[in-house]
């Protein structure tokens, strides 16, 4: 008995109390699941680089190889003007529409010293606007003779047609222009066809989201003079670069930072290999909510600027103003222009 009793098992020890989570008896949320673990470097650089990994079978649609400047033209070429300048346009139907352009000012004449000859002069203008979800028609009479005229048709979905025009009194300055616009997925083509026989011909291909590369060639007859250039452009959501070279011995460049949505600021630089001429330009573009103000300072000393305040809805005053101290010249006018 008892060496029964020596042998027998010990008992289990009781159980250990539960752990004491405070008068509520219960673990808090969440406290039993372990923190997660911080992501690894590698697995970040992995997640950017499949975020920057380029799908070349979904690239965007350039813009117009005539326009991959826009963006530094905006800022550094506005619409300057001397004088009073007066715009009225009438929509009499959804699409069609009458304009009026009265402007005076001053005609620089070319003289031989550094002295800037001027003489007064005017101009009448009279439009007709028709556009249309796949046609625009747009005319301009003036009062000394001039007809202009710019077509745009969308013969299909991807071609479009366009047709610009100018006739004069004067011999030899009469121009025309027809151009056949393709736009693809990732690319644009134009062909064109003007008087004096110039043919012409550029296309524009997205090489990356941001990057397009393109070229362009022409020919013009009478003259017997032909070029080739190249172009590139690159845009972000915050800046656009652009760099043009070409057989003629053009170069130039351009660039635009965005600073916020309504303020941009630009600069170009165009180099002539054949007349040696260097100039190079700075110019902000500022949308305020009630006016847009542009100007420029070049290498030249001329310092520009224009104004557009909105007065009333369809209704805009314009201020110009341009200031070119070495050769004395100053510009100074103002209009307004009613009508959308």
């Amino acid at each position: 008995m008892g060496s029964s009793v020596s042998h027998a098992a010990a008992p289990p020890p009781p159980p250990s109390p539960p752990p004491a989570y405070g008068a509520y008896g219960a673990p808090p949320p969440f406290a039993a699941a372990d923190p997660a673990a911080p992501p690894k470097p590698h697995e970040d650089a992995e997640k950017e680089a499949a975020e920057e990994k380029v799908d070349y079978l979904n690239l965007p649609c350039p813009v117009p190889y005539e326009e991959i400047q826009r963006e530094a033209f905006m800022a550094l070429k506005p619409e300057l003007f001397e004088g009073m300048r007066f715009d009225f346009t009438k929509m009499l139907s959804p699409y069609f529409a009458l304009s009026h352009s009265v402007s005076m000012g001053n005609m620089e004449l070319p003289s031989q010293g550094s002295e800037v000859v001027k003489i007064p002069t005017s101009n009448y203008e009279f439009g007709a606007n028709f556009l249309d979800p796949k046609m625009m028609l747009i005319g301009r009479v003036a009062h000394d003779g001039r007809v202009s005229a710019r077509v745009k048709c969308d013969i299909m979905e991807n071609l479009a047609l366009k047709i610009n025009s100018q006739l004069t009194n004067e011999p030899h300055y009469s121009q025309g222009m027809f151009t056949l616009d393709y736009k693809g997925k990732d690319f644009r083509s134009q062909v064109q066809l003007g008087n004096n026989a110039f043919y012409g011909g550029n296309y524009i291909q997205s090489v990356t989201k941001n990057l397009s590369l393109g070229t362009e060639a022409f020919w013009v007859g009478q003259q017997r003079k032909s070029g080739v250039g190249f172009a590139a452009r690159y845009d972000t959501k915050k800046m656009v670069a652009t760099g043009q070279i070409a057989t003629t011995g053009l170069v130039a460049l351009s660039y635009v930072q965005k600073v916020s949505e309504k303020v941009s600021l630009a600069s170009d630089f165009t180099y002539n290999q054949m007349t040696k001429d260097v100039s190079a330009s700075f110019g902000y573009d500022y949308i305020l909510r009630q006016c847009r103000l542009r100007g420029k300072l070049d290498s030249n000393g001329i310092v520009s600027a224009l104004l557009e305040e909105r007065l009333t809805p369809g209704v805009n005053f314009l201020i110009s103003a341009e200031i070119d101290h070495w050769n004395k010249n100053y510009k100074f006018g103002f209009g307004m222009t009613v009508g959308e």
